[in-house]
C-alpha cells in the first residue's frame, strides 16, 4: 500500500463509495459495425437532407386540455383514438387551408413540387431503423377512418410487411415522440417534402387563465419548413391552424 492508496481511502462511514476492480480492456477500445441497407439508406437521405435544405423552425405551445377531455369522453363510449390520430386529422385540414405546405422541391429541376393530394406520412420506429407508412386522401378521411388505418399500417410496418406504395412518397410528415415522454425536438425534413412536424409529449404545466395560474396540459409541436419553399410567415400561419383544430378538438369530429 502507499500513500496515494491512503489519501484516496474513504473514511470509515456508514455510507461509502466502493472500490471495484478496474476492466482489463483497454481505454478507447471499439469495434465497427457496418450499417444495415435500412440504415444505410436513412443515413443517406437524411445527410442529404440536412445538408442541401435549409432548415426553418417554427414552434408552438398548444393547450392540450380540449383534446385530452375530449379523448377521454371518446373513450367512456368504446372510441379509442390516440393523440397522434387527432393530429394527423389536424394536420390534413390544415394543410388543405394552406397548400403551401403540402409541398415538396425537386433538387434536379430546382422546382416546386405542388402535391395534389394530400397524403401524410406517420414515422413509425422499426426494428433497425424507421419508416414513414403513408395515409392516403387524409383530408377525406375522419378520424375513426383515420385511427383504424395508422394502427393497421404500424402493426405490418412492424413487421415488414408493407408494401412499397405503402410507405413511398407522401406529402407531409408526422414525427411523433411524445410517448418516449419527450418534451419537444426538431426533425429533418424527409425530402422531396417541404415539411415536417415534431410533436413532443403531452405534459402537465402551469398555466394562465382569465388572470389566474391553474394546473394545465401542454403539447409542443416543432414544424421544420424548406425555407426554399415555406417562408417564415407561411409556416406560422399553417401552425397556427394546427393548434385552432387542437385546441377546439370537436371540429376534428365534423
Amino acid at each position: 500500500m502507499t500513500s496515494r492508496d491512503l489519501n484516496l481511502a474513504q473514511p470509515d462511514q456508514t455510507a461509502s463509495f466502493n472500490r471495484r476492480q478496474m476492466p482489463t480492456i483497454a481505454p478507447g477500445t471499439f469495434e465497427e459495425m457496418a450499417l444495415t441497407p435500412m440504415r444505410k439508406v436513412i443515413a443517406q437521405r437524411l445527410q442529404q437532407a440536412k445538408a442541401f435544405i435549409p432548415h426553418i423552425y417554427v414552434r408552438q405551445e398548444i393547450d392540450a386540455e380540449p383534446l385530452v377531455q375530449l379523448r377521454e369522453q371518446l373513450k367512456s363510449g368504446q372510441l379509442k383514438v390516440s393523440v397522434n390520430d387527432f393530429i394527423i386529422r389536424a394536420c390534413a385540414l390544415a394543410l388543405k387551408e394552406h397548400p403551401v405546405a403540402n409541398s415538396g422541391f425537386d433538387s434536379q429541376t430546382q422546382s416546386v413540387i405542388l402535391f395534389k393530394t394530400i397524403d401524410i406520412s406517420v414515422a413509425v420506429s422499426v426494428e433497425g431503423g424507421l419508416i414513414t407508412p403513408i395515409v392516403r386522401h387524409a383530408d377525406y378521411k375522419n378520424l375513426g377512418e383515420i385511427s383504424l388505418e395508422v394502427k393497421e399500417l404500424a402493426a405490418r410496418a412492424k413487421l415488414g410487411k408493407l408494401k412499397p406504395e405503402e410507405y413511398k412518397g407522401g406529402s407531409f410528415t408526422i414525427s411523433n415522440m411524445g410517448m418516449f415522454g419527450v418534451s419537444e425536438f426538431a426533425a429533418i425534413i424527409n425530402p422531396p417534402q417541404s415539411c415536417i412536424l415534431a410533436v413532443g409529449g403531452i405534459e402537465d404545466a402551469p398555466c394562465v387563465k382569465n388572470g389566474q395560474v391553474v394546473a394545465g396540459k401542454r403539447m409542443n409541436l416543432t414544424l421544420s419548413a424548406d425555407h426554399r419553399v415555406v417562408d417564415g410567415a407561411d409556416a406560422a400561419k399553417f401552425l397556427k391552424t394546427i393548434q385552432k383544430y387542437l385546441e377546439s378538438p370537436a371540429l376534428l369530429l365534423v
